[in-house]
């Protein structure tokens, strides 16, 4: 069966727009069953209406505090109930209502543990690397610090600014998104520690299994 996907963005959307696309074959393994975000009118929700993707949007500042809005956004993430959380393009720190609930994937412009936060291709420029790159990981309660899943370096060149830099990374993270996004959902994956594997023990199925009984 295909895993049903809940990608959360806060702009233009492309990185959903790509797995979006990816999803239309059948083989992929993986479908996008909603599309949220943090913020109203943004580009990329407009593009998932269009493809009939359903929507839903968790303002920010529709909440006087953070965990209020962390359980608004679990509990629409939870109506759709997904096998896979994907941050795309999402610039808010999602709290233990949502982590805790659903396996939750991010997408991050360095290569972790260099450069977290939401000014890491600026911090990477400033500090004078000759490489940087993207990171895939498992989002966990502290900022771009979970288990990392994937990893793609991007050399920086002497006439990058933020801007060129940025554009070059978001090429390659595109890509590197829409295979792991795959393959976590063809083949399932194990954590050990910080140790992310692809594919799925016995053990990860009975929980799986146990998981969605339990629902």
């Amino acid at each position: 069966m295909s895993a049903r996907v809940v990608v959360l963005i806060s702009g233009t959307g492309s990185n959903m727009a790509a797995l979006l696309e990816a999803a239309e074959d059948p083989g992929y393994g993986a479908t996008v069953v909603a599309v949220g975000a943090d913020r109203r009118g943004t580009r990329g929700i407009e593009l998932a209406e269009r493809a009939g993707v359903p929507t839903f949007v968790a303002h920010f500042r529709d909440y006087g505090d953070r965990a209020l809005w962390n359980a608004a956004m679990a509990e629409h993430i939870s109506g759709y109930e997904p096998d896979l959380v994907v941050s795309a393009g999402f610039m808010r720190i999602l709290g233990p209502a949502v982590v805790g609930s659903h396996p939750a994937v991010n997408i991050h412009p360095a290569l972790l543990p260099s450069f977290p936060g939401a000014h890491a291709v600026r911090d990477a420029l400033a500090h004078g690397v000759r490489i940087t790159g993207t990171t895939i990981h498992f989002l966990d309660e502290g900022v771009d610090s979970g288990p990392i899943i994937d990893q793609v370096a991007v050399p920086v060149q002497d006439d990058d600014d933020e801007a060129s830099l940025h554009e070059r990374i978001k090429a390659v993270e595109r890509r590197m998104l829409v295979d792991t996004v795959g393959r976590l959902a063809r083949e399932g994956w194990t954590v050990d520690g910080r140790h992310v594997r692809f594919g799925r023990t016995e053990q990860s199925v009975a929980d799986a299994t146990d998981t969605k009984e339990n629902r």
